[in-house]
């Protein structure tokens, strides 16, 4: 058997062992597998799987793990580039630090922070839950308590924490407590994971100056809570707007063209208050 099909092969049977992996993708998994162990050629066994499969990818609704998997045996893995974590763990440098921000999808939250000078790595994945390694489904149930967040190593001689809480404001809703924009649901909502006392007190006051500055007719309910344990999300998820740009760009300008008409009414609210104190 060639190096590659045996490689697609303990792709697929990791597949069938990982507890993420849905009972029917496995059960197509599975079949796969006995087909080949019975004999059935390679690829016409892997045709058939991706025959099944083809309907949910075309419909971007397999698991994450799953879905690259699709991409491989489609030879489609341009699309799915292997996140480079090592960068993201190298925290020998005193000069770096970690910030954790919850505000909506994942998918929305990086490209933002990671084109910054002084961000060494941007990683989405899952905080704030109960359970041990959460998948995308379960945080999608709503039953581990973790939301959607990145995880950011920063070099403070070239951005600050300060900086980034303020670049935080500006690409989120502050007041919305039940998600974010289009993205609704528990696992959506906005939060600020501090490291320590001093991230704290910067997030705080940050928050009281927004609270008071006028901007927003509602009150600000964005959380700041000691950050827990980050679980990385599957690599389907990581840089998504790098690996899939047309869908990216679609969802990136609908929440940014909320955000835009919200800060313009804040202007308009603040300048306003401005002219009332005036006369």
């Amino acid at each position: 058997m060639q190096t590659d099909e045996q490689a697609t092969l303990n792709d697929l049977y990791n597949l069938i062992l990982n507890p993420a992996t849905r009972d029917w993708e496995r059960t197509q998994l599975l079949t796969m597998k006995n087909a080949v162990t019975q004999g059935v050629p390679y690829q016409q066994a892997c045709d058939q799987l991706e025959l099944a499969l083809r309907p949910l990818a075309w419909r971007e609704n397999l698991t994450p793990d799953v879905a690259d998997f699709y991409a491989k045996i489609t030879h489609n893995e341009a699309s799915i580039p292997r996140f480079d974590i090592t960068k993201h763990q190298n925290l020998t440098d005193p000069h770096y630090e970690r910030a954790i921000f919850a505000g909506g999808c994942f998918w929305c939250m990086v490209e933002p922070f990671e084109t910054r000078p002084g961000i060494i790595s941007v990683l989405s994945g899952y905080t704030g839950g109960h359970t041990e390694h959460p998948t995308y489904d379960a945080v999608a149930s709503q039953q581990t308590g973790h939301v959607e967040a990145v995880e950011i190593i920063f070099d403070t001689r070239a951005i600050t924490y300060a900086d980034l809480v303020d670049l935080y404001w500006q690409i989120t809703d502050p007041t919305d407590n039940l998600g974010q924009i289009n993205d609704r649901g528990n696992e959506y909502r906005p939060i600020i994971f501090v490291q320590n006392a001093h991230q704290r007190q910067i997030a705080e006051t940050s928050k009281h100056k927004l609270a008071v500055s006028g901007k927003y007719k509602r009150p600000i309910v964005t959380e700041i809570l000691p950050a827990t344990t980050f679980w990385p999300a599957e690599n389907y998820h990581q840089e998504f707007y790098k690996k899939h740009p047309v869908r990216y760009k679609r969802m990136a300008h609908a929440r940014q063209q909320y955000l835009a008409l919200q800060h313009l009414h804040g202007k308009l609210r603040v300048w306003l208050k401005k002219l009332g104190k005036q006369k």
